[in-house]
């Protein structure tokens, strides 16, 4: 297992936070080391045809670029609206070149598409400040892609799961999440607590009002004539 560790890491690899049809997930790209020896200056990930978009992450040493193209006839979506173009590709530039002894990430939001089983590959260029490896390759049926040289990477879609649209979750969790629980415990307490202590002003202000009225019928007790 140890060996085949070191392979594995020089290669570009797509590790997704969840695979699970119709989903929103984060991809993140591994860099591996650049051409040999030369600093890596440009990553081109091509979107597979399943993908409409992708939101790039901001990563403080690169800067992103989407590149459209002109579907050949409207794409109709799920939504039922129709689209004429879409992003195929992300193009991050380095600001300086990556050094070929570090590594570096870079993340990509997208909408799985609602294909249970399917694996999508995303052919990557990387450039270098010379040369370049193109990380294109994808397994025929039966083929180990652990035996491609320059293999593509690649998501695996998952069968879909009950409340896993990202903007679902996000909605159901802003109304459960533990920090609107704490803030109504909070509140619950801060009424609890004016509540008795709206009660103990009252009781102090009736407290009052009898003892004063216990010294005004001994007063007008004392002065009256004859006593």
């Amino acid at each position: 297992m140890l060996a085949g560790l070191p392979a594995a890491s020089a290669h570009v690899s797509a590790t997704p936070d969840k695979t699970a049809a119709n989903s929103y997930a984060l991809l993140t790209f591994g860099i591996p080391h650049g051409c040999d020896t030369s600093g890596t200056t440009k990553m081109t990930i091509t979107l597979p045809a399943e993908l409409n978009d992708a939101q790039p992450t901001v990563n403080p040493n690169w800067t992103a670029q989407k590149v459209m193209e002109q579907l050949p006839e409207p794409k109709k979506l799920d939504n039922g609206t129709s689209i004429t173009r879409r992003t195929s590709q992300i193009v991050y530039t380095a600001k300086a070149p990556l050094a070929p002894e570090l590594r570096d990430a870079l993340v990509l939001s997208v909408k799985l598409p609602d294909t249970a089983g399917k694996t999508l590959y995303f052919p990557t260029l990387q450039t270098c400040e010379q040369g370049q490896t193109d990380w294109s390759q994808i397994p025929q049926e039966g083929q180990d892609e652990e035996s491609l040289k320059t293999p593509a990477p690649s998501v695996t879609v998952t069968a879909a799961v009950a409340g896993a649209d990202g903007h679902t979750a996000h909605a159901a969790g802003t109304e459960s999440s533990p920090a609107a629980a704490q803030v109504a415990s909070v509140d619950d307490g801060g009424a609890q607590a004016r509540s008795w202590g709206a009660l103990a002003a009252g009781l102090g202000g009736l407290a009052l009002g009898g003892a004063a009225f216990v010294r005004g019928r001994a007063k007008n007790s004392s002065a009256a004539p004859g006593k």
